[in-house]
């Protein structure tokens, strides 16, 4: 079976039989995840307890990164603090590499945080969840992002509200800019561009595909591939009035860059309109 064709299956929600040696990529995998969480979580307590800065969720999200064959290459600086990162998105790849170079927090969806382990690692990493088909909720969403700004975090919003496939970009959506209504002081936007290369169009969770299906299809994927996470030039929201403005803004920067990468105009998306974890 071609690599298209075992896409195209992985999409319509049809998984393919994973080969021997892809079951033991699956399993050496998973062993060393599991093994990243005993050594980093109880690190992470332990700096909390102690009441210092904790280093380690920034380095778990980098290492399970790295583990599911990620190799980030970071290509501008991130802003560490004060700062609204605002990104294309194709995988749960993307929050391990953000993160990991980062240390940004996240806007996830609330079915994240009821997850026994996701939830829980999710937690660790001071993530915002929100629920999107909540519209009576929106205020108090909106509420929780000004708290985690004012609390000098770095936060990275998805706001395709799905996956693509690397080679194209949805609309930005830009309910969860309304925080930036009016801006916090101090606080900027920085667009975040994440190419996969050519990996991306293999590496990307669109259609039917279930997240347990994604995961085990990465995980058990011959080889790495590279991953590089621009960090483009941040600006001042005040600049760009209202948050369809800061959204279009943003989009424009990521989409030239998106195009540079690819030596190519963005292409159509052709894949299922859903919402996607992160």
């Amino acid at each position: 079976m071609s690599d298209a064709a075992r896409r195209a299956d992985a999409a319509a929600g049809r998984p393919p039989p994973l080969s021997l040696s892809g079951r033991l990529r699956f399993v050496a995998r998973v062993a060393m995840l599991v093994g990243a969480v005993l050594i980093f979580v109880p690190l992470h307590y332990l700096w909390r307890l102690l009441r210092l800065s904790s280093p380690w969720p920034r380095l778990f999200l980098g290492t399970a990164g790295r583990i599911a064959g990620a190799r980030v290459l970071r290509v501008g600086t991130p802003l560490r603090r004060d700062v609204f990162y605002i990104a294309n998105h194709l995988s749960w790849i993307d929050i391990l590499a953000i993160g990991g170079t980062s240390g940004s927090a996240f806007v996830a969806k609330a079915e994240i945080g009821a997850s026994p382990i996701v939830g829980w690692l999710a937690g660790l990493n001071r993530t915002v969840y929100v629920k999107r088909e909540d519209r009576l909720g929106v205020a108090d969403q909106i509420n929780q992002l000004r708290d985690a700004l004012a609390d000098n975090w770095a936060i990275t919003v998805f706001p395709e509200g799905t996956t693509t496939d690397g080679r194209s970009m949805l609309p930005f959506k830009s309910s969860m800019m309304k925080v930036l209504e009016p801006p916090p002081p101090g606080v900027l936007v920085q667009p975040v561009l994440l190419d996969y290369g050519a990996a991306g169009p293999d590496i990307a969770w669109i259609g039917s595909e279930s997240g347990r299906d994604n995961a085990v299809r990465v995980l058990a994927r011959r080889g790495s591939f590279e991953l590089r996470v621009h960090f483009l030039e941040p600006f001042h929201p005040r600049d760009f009035p209202g948050r369809k403005a800061i959204a279009a803004e943003s989009r424009r920067r990521i989409a030239e860059a998106l195009e540079a990468a690819n030596g190519a105009p963005l292409a159509e998306f052709a894949g299922h309109d859903r919402l996607a974890a992160g």
